[in-house]
């Protein structure tokens, strides 16, 4: 009987802390989005569609290994990571100076590509935080008054170019059977970077 409820009480408690987070992230979602001149119920499309997306790969090309690896690599995009998120940053660099979007893009991939390390056997990995704190402060630097949208243009931009496309030449010695452009590790930091980043600017 003592263990039912216990059982019990730990499911309602974990149910409410899932439940209190998601409404927690909506509201930051929504805060965010207001920042950058959107309605803060567009978040809640952006938060089901960016994450479903995660979890959707299209494949694009598949290269070849090394003679002693003997295997292939499948290259694909992430629709979660990389296909929304460049959506996104288009229509909000229409809304600010190109001038200022290059630099920051440039500065911010030029950083992350540094920063970034390949890991044999899983892919080009970099801390989830780095690139919203890198596009914030670059941002701020830039233009204090577009600094949210430049810091979500230049922070996911710069991320996606910087992390995974200028990386790819490494990519058959690394050994993984598929590498996602925004996907894996990669998501996390951009999907983060889009929200932080505005939030901190």
């Amino acid at each position: 009987m003592y263990l039912r409820i216990k059982s019990s009480f730990i499911v309602v408690l974990f149910m409410t802390l899932v439940i209190l987070f998601i409404l927690i992230s909506i509201n930051l979602f929504g805060m965010a989005f207001k920042k950058l001149g959107f309605p803060p119920e567009y978040s809640v499309y952006f938060l089901f569609l960016s994450l479903p997306g995660g979890y959707v790969n299209i494949p694009i090309k598949k290269i070849f290994s090394p003679v002693e690896l003997k295997g292939s690599t499948s290259i694909a995009i992430n629709v979660g990571g990389a296909v929304i998120p460049v959506i996104m940053s288009l229509f909000l660099s229409t809304m600010v100076s190109l001038v200022d979007v290059l630099i920051g893009i440039f500065i911010v991939t030029i950083l992350l590509n540094k920063i970034a390390r390949p890991v044999k056997g899983s892919g080009i990995r970099i801390h989830a935080l780095i690139p919203s704190m890198l596009a914030s402060a670059i941002a701020l630097i830039i233009s204090t008054q577009d600094a949210p949208m430049i810091a979500y243009i230049s922070g996911t931009i710069g991320c996606l170019i910087g992390v995974d496309m200028l990386n790819l030449r490494k990519i058959p010695d690394m050994g993984v059977p598929v590498v996602s452009i925004g996907g894996a590790g990669t998501f996390d930091a951009i999907f983060l970077t889009g929200i932080i980043s505005v939030l901190i600017s």
